[in-house]
């Protein structure tokens, strides 16, 4: 095989580095494209250009060239060779092609693009890619080492606290930790810890936590991957390091605390400090937070639009305050309502004039309430008229229960039924077709239902059902209908394709 001289050789690394496409190889092989570049070195030296600049001792294409060939592999005598072409009717200027397209100047910004990137392209880049990758780029130049520590990128950042003994997830490398405390705590505005179920990984939560003392942080998450492991920790110690980011924050709009120590008196703090910015709480499963807790929420949060928490802290004072005049119309209600002691909990009631207060104020607000009781547990529930939207049991519930429904919740948008038993549920649900007039949303579990039963409920509710989950053992044949059947005439009154969800079988 003929060898490429230094010359066509630094001419195919040009042409891989500029994309054109003729392949000058299949073409005109070796010897043609060095005969054609001798000819454009005749043509160079009747120009003022030196020959020797493109020489193969010290020549600015083999300069040009170094540089391509240290970062990418040569290309093979196969390797589809790409050349610049002179469009068609374009003279040939007296100095030739190869002065006309090799000045210093356009090889050495064809070889720094990617080095000349403005900031805010560089910046762009890396905020789509992970942490890791983000960190090895900035490595590439000072630029971009530099733009890693713009803070744009540091408005949002999850920490990840996890044992390696006890967790199969990455954790956020300490030195990173300490880096974001000592350069980028005041650029932090999104920020959320995950821990795993080790009481060490909500510790080092906390410890993060007491060194934000100049954040400015807006959304604040606290999150247990597993078992509440902030409830391991002591209480005094989670209170320091919360209140620390709820006093030097003043510009807090979203709290998440589930499963946390948190009490009155850092809610309190938290009022004092952010009442004109907050918007969202989420705090389910806080035992040390009572009613009068929220209720200091209520009563000073005025903007609060989202509210998560236990039945036990809702209260006929607290709808009422959220109300008031002042108060802006609340957008969500969630309700956890759990047993806490099975087959031992009272729960109480809520009148109906607070819910019709509420609804008064807030006419759009979506009243979401999850359920894990047993049966004995929901005398207190459902017994009058209750303005909720989205209703979620987890364990089973009687049929009488689900009657109660049908008569006193015409609101219901989204229902869904884990459990009822082997009773079947016609009748349940073609009530709650027939009340409840703004349902789009149903899921059947371990349930029973005749497919002529369910096929009526359909029916009456017909198109607006935008997701209707239902297992296919949820469903019993009769007279009318057999499985076969069931899909094409549901399918037909919902004015879509449908068919029953099947168990799976791995």
């Amino acid at each position: 095989m003929t060898s490429q001289s230094p010359l066509a050789e630094a001419f195919s690394d040009y042409c891989v580095i500029q994309g054109h496409r003729r392949d000058l190889l299949k073409h005109r092989g070796l010897a043609g494209v060095h005969q054609h570049w001798q000819c454009n070195i005749e043509l160079v030296k009747r120009s003022h250009i030196k020959a020797q600049d493109y020489s193969k001792d010290g020549c600015m294409l083999s300069e040009a060239f170094q540089i391509c060939r240290t970062k990418q592999s040569r290309p093979s005598v196969k390797t589809e060779i790409r050349v610049l072409q002179v469009p068609p009717g374009m003279k040939m200027q007296k100095t030739g092609l190869l002065s006309s397209v090799l000045s210093k100047s356009q090889i050495q910004a064809s070889l720094l693009d990617w080095g000349n990137l403005p900031d805010h392209v560089v910046l762009q880049v890396f905020q789509y890619l992970p942490l890791v990758d983000r960190a090895r780029a900035s490595s590439v130049c000072r630029q971009w080492n530099e733009v890693f520590h713009i803070p744009d990128l540091w408005r949002k950042f999850e920490f990840e606290l996890n044992q390696p003994a006890t967790s199969y997830l990455k954790s956020t490398h300490p030195d990173l930790i300490q880096q974001i405390i000592k350069k980028h705590a005041g650029h932090l505005q999104y920020v959320s810890f995950k821990v795993d179920s080790c009481t060490e990984s909500a510790e080092a939560a906390c410890d993060i936590l007491s060194q934000l003392v100049n954040c400015s942080i807006k959304t604040l998450g606290l999150i247990s991957t597993a078992k509440p492991s902030f409830m391991n920790i002591s209480k005094s110690h989670f209170i320091s390091a919360l209140t620390v980011v709820f006093v030097n924050s003043k510009c807090l709009s979203s709290i998440k605390i589930d499963d946390t120590p948190v009490d009155d008196p850092s809610l309190k703090v938290l009022v004092a400090n952010n009442s004109d910015t907050l918007k969202l709480l989420k705090m389910n499963s806080c035992p040390h937070v009572s009613p009068a807790g929220i209720l200091c929420v209520a009563d000073q949060c005025h903007g609060l639009r989202e509210l998560a928490l236990n039945y036990h802290l809702l209260s006929d004072e607290l709808l009422l305050a959220l109300s008031s005049e002042k108060h802006v119309r609340l957008e969500h209600l969630r309700v956890n309502v759990v047993s806490e002691n099975p087959g031992q909990t009272l729960f109480h009631t809520i009148k109906k004039q607070s819910w019709d207060a509420l609804i008064k104020h807030s006419p759009k607000v979506n009243i979401v309430m999850y359920f894990f009781l047993y049966e004995e547990e929901f005398d207190a529930f459902f017994r009058e008229e209750m303005p909720v939207t989205h209703l979620y049991f987890g364990r089973a519930v009687s049929k009488a229960m689900l009657g109660r429904i049908g008569l006193n919740c015409p609101r219901l948008i989204e229902l869904v039924i884990c459990a009822n038993g082997l009773q079947p549920l016609d009748e349940e649900l073609i009530r709650i077709a027939e009340r409840c007039k703004n349902l789009t949303a149903m899921g059947l579990g371990e349930c029973e239902v005749t497919c002529s039963g369910f096929v009526e409920f359909v029916k009456m509710c017909g198109g607006r059902l935008t997701q209707l989950s239902i297992m296919e053992e949820v469903l019993i044949p009769d007279n009318q209908y057999n499985l076969e059947q069931i899909h094409s005439e549901v399918s037909k009154h919902l004015g879509r394709m449908w068919f029953p969800d099947m168990m799976p079988t791995w």
